[in-house]
């Protein structure tokens, strides 16, 4: 049985850097009391060691400090130039404004301020960060559950692998596989960062109306479980048509509530839906099947994706182009590996969403099979391929060496869990909050973990 709990406190790294400039309105006060911020300030290292700056004074603290409001629902303090969308195509620069606690930490030779809140605040602002707030009621109770589902899976791991002493190693390496997958595996100082690698946090700043709010009220405390444990529900953009089994993505270990899941009402005609057959794969990523996420409505993309999302038209069906010059260039630079020209790129293993899972680079000075999905998208791209889910076509071949590669995709992520525009379509469809999960998370059970 599911162990019922009170609500938790979740430490959140919002942004690190040689430099963090902030405003505090309101007083925060040191841990130890003897210190107040508040005004302008500037947070530095000095020495190995943090130096507070105001517009009144400078003095000196230790990394782990940590600073409270005097009043939690008045006090909030702003912090300048957060990057969000690190390493994507849409990174940029935000002031964001936060509610609940402030600790500055050393981390990397850099500074970092994390921000500690209750649970449910921080859900709040996630479900407004990853989507409009004024999205479909039942689209943002679902993204309520999943959110904190996923928070508080990742917090109990973390626990276990600390109280284990557990050493993650998230890759395999061999003279012909270079293997990784990434997760949360670099996070030991605080429970989540703000950016895509986790879940988007951006404060307050969102908050633009009360539906989010009232989701995360309407649904407080509810989690989505599988005998007995809270699930990992993972969500990416758009699965493409067919979400991806966890394993194929993250750790290799199976969960039975993230597996292969035909994202509509029934199978569409004219597939064979078997997409680790290459054959299969390449008919259905080529063409463009029904599907719940295959949508060019402007209403529904308006609410689910916030304006630098919207950039992206072509989630569904995609094409990236490459001249040998960028693509040997960029595997060179984002591997660190030197493979020459490259001759060809060879699927050598599909997940059921059609997404790689281990591409076969062949190049006239070295061949290496890499995977898995996040890092091939990693080093096809200057920022992230879309997905995995694509296949090779080879032109103008001089000698043996093409002189460009067309990537022809489908889908937005990983394709793990619950389709976010697919979910939205549902919910504008008539969905309820409980069908969209239990369409996505196939025999999970939603419980109640605290009141």
């Amino acid at each position: 049985m599911v162990k019922h709990i009170s609500e938790p406190d979740v430490s959140v790294a919002i942004l690190s850097d040689d430099e963090i400039n902030l405003v505090i309105y309101g007083n925060y006060v040191s841990s130890d009391g003897k210190k107040i911020l508040n005004g302008k300030c500037k947070a530095y290292i000095e020495n190995g060691k943090i130096i507070l700056e105001s517009e009144s004074e400078k003095f000196e603290i230790e990394s782990g400090t940590l600073f409270s409001p005097e009043d939690f629902e008045a006090d909030s303090f702003v912090l300048r130039n957060v990057i969000i969308g690190k390493r994507f195509h849409w990174e940029k620069k935000e002031n964001q404004r936060f509610l609940g606690h402030l600790k500055f930490l050393i981390e990397n030779n850099k500074i970092t301020a994390v921000n500690i809140l209750p649970v449910e605040n921080y859900l709040t602002s996630v479900i407004s960060s990853e989507m409009s707030a004024t999205s479909p009621k039942e689209l943002l109770k679902a993204h309520a559950i999943i959110s904190r589902s996923w928070l508080l899976a990742q917090m109990e791991k973390s626990k276990e692998l600390r109280e284990q002493r557990v050493s993650y190693k998230p890759e395999i390496k061999t003279e012909t596989e270079f293997i990784k997958w990434y997760d949360r595996e670099d996070h030991t100082l605080y429970d989540v960062c703000a950016d895509d690698h986790c879940q988007r946090y951006q404060g307050i700043t969102k908050l633009i109306a009360h539906n989010a709010q009232n989701a995360v009220q309407e649904t407080r405390g509810l989690v989505l479980t599988f005998e007995d444990k809270i699930c990992d529900t993972r969500f990416s953009k758009s699965c493409g048509g067919i979400t991806e089994p966890f394993e194929n993505v993250w750790e290799p270990e199976p969960k039975p509530y993230l597996t292969k899941i035909i994202d509509y009402k029934f199978e569409p005609d004219g597939y064979e839906l078997d997409l680790t057959i290459e054959e299969n794969a390449q008919k259905w990523i080529r063409n463009s099947p029904p599907a719940f996420c295959n949508t060019t409505d402007e209403k529904i993309l308006s609410q689910v994706l916030l304006d630098y999302d919207q950039e992206t038209k072509d989630f569904y069906r995609w094409k990236k182009e490459y001249t040998q010059k960028e693509i040997s260039g960029l595997i060179s630079t984002k591997s660190g590996i030197d493979f020459g020209e490259i001759l060809d790129l060879i699927p050598v293993q599909r997940g059921e969403s059609g997404r790689i899972i281990k591409l076969k680079i062949v190049g006239t000075k070295k061949t290496l099979t890499v995977g898995k999905e996040l890092y091939i998208r990693k080093i096809l791209s200057d920022s992230h391929l879309y997905s995995s889910a694509f296949v090779v076509d080879k032109f103008d071949i001089q000698n043996d060496v093409p002189q460009k590669f067309v990537l022809t995709g489908a889908g937005w992520g990983h394709g793990v869990g619950l389709c976010q525009i697919g979910a939205a379509v549902m919910s504008h469809m008539g969905y309820k909050f409980d069908e969209i999960l239990l369409h996505y998370f196939k025999g999970a059970s939603i419980t109640r973990l605290y009141q």
